[in-house]
């Protein structure tokens, strides 16, 4: 560790392996206190590279519990982008999932914003709490389960302090999103600054992930914008290239960004509901958008603007409530 900590005074990245051996210590609860803290802030101030997210996120599966699901896909971001909107990552995992994607969604409760993931599934009647057998089963029947942080991930336990105390994002920000219980091979990956989409590509390869969209957008957004262009690495067997996905291209039209901005579980889960039953909006057009990028990753569309179409055609059917309900009833 004394070495590592050197290397990250002076500045210098650290090899996929010499950070391994670091979390595996942290994992197991043999780093001190005061070890763990040096890492994380010399790591953040150094700037974090593909070799030691993907470390990171190699020992966190490791120590995990495992999801055993076949085909399915991850809608999981990072969060951080400050601009507390609705929830449009789950909002669109569901939406997949009633068209017959497998989605393995893997979340938290609200730290960075006012309603994470796991805040409007509870509003929403969708138990969070599933151990990892429920959850193969709900995805088995009904392409979605939620793999709720916590309860899968028992060893960051002894990370969650000395996160509180440094107060700013860590490393663990960006692994976490990247740590399915699932092993997931496809991922919609949504960052909260553009300068990490190649890092995340470079990792998510590194990691053996066949098929993944990292997206930022123009506006700051950890999603896909319906109001400015997004940016989105592509890593798709090994090859990594680069996309702009443009609102006017698509001839899309919005009524402005404030008509997304969620507010607490209540208000966000209503408005999932809403465009479930059909109701067009902003909401609706942004969350087609970002399921359109989870039917590319998932194969089932190899073309964009079909892809948005299709959700949106879909969405607008009022099928997708159904398919929550089932959901619902099931769990």
């Amino acid at each position: 560790m004394e070495s590592a900590l050197k290397k990250l005074n002076e500045k210098i990245d650290l090899s996929f392996d010499e950070t391994k051996e670091i979390f595996i210590k942290i994992m197991e609860g043999e780093a001190s206190e005061i070890e763990m803290y040096n890492f994380l802030t010399l790591l953040s101030d150094k700037g974090e590279v593909s070799s030691e997210i993907a470390a990171g996120v190699y020992v966190l599966r490791k120590k995990s519990l495992r999801v055993n699901v076949v085909n399915a896909i991850d809608t999981c971001g990072t969060g951080g982008d400050g601009k507390n909107t609705l929830n449009i990552s789950t909002a669109s995992a569901l939406l997949l999932a009633s068209m017959g994607v497998k989605v393995a969604k893997h979340g938290n409760k609200a730290v960075s914003s006012k309603c994470g993931s796991g805040d409007v599934l509870e509003k929403l009647n969708i138990s969070i709490d599933l151990d990892a057998k429920a959850v193969e089963s709900s995805i088995n029947e009904f392409n979605f389960g939620f793999m709720f942080a916590p309860n899968f991930h028992s060893a960051m336990k002894y990370v969650g302090p000395i996160r509180k105390k440094i107060g700013k994002r860590t490393i663990f920000n960006m692994i976490g999103p990247l740590s399915s219980p699932a092993l997931v091979k496809k991922q919609v990956v949504g960052v909260f600054d553009k300068k990490l989409l190649h890092t995340f590509a470079n990792a998510l390869r590194d990691l053996g992930i066949t098929n993944a969209w990292i997206v930022n957008s123009e506006d700051g957004l950890d999603e896909i914008s319906p109001y400015a262009t997004t940016n989105v690495c592509q890593l798709i067997n090994g090859e990594i290239s680069n996309i702009k996905i443009s609102p006017n291209e698509l001839k899309i039209n919005t009524k402005g960004f404030d008509t997304i901005l969620g507010k607490e579980a209540d208000y966000n889960s209503q408005k999932i509901i809403d465009i479930f039953k059909g109701e067009d909006n902003d909401f609706s057009i942004a969350v087609c958008l970002n399921a359109a990028a989870g039917l590319i990753v998932s194969e089932n569309k190899g073309n964009f603007k079909e892809a948005y179409q299709e959700a949106r055609d879909y969405i607008l059917s009022g099928k997708t409530f159904d398919h929550l309900e089932k959901i619902r009833n099931g769990n």
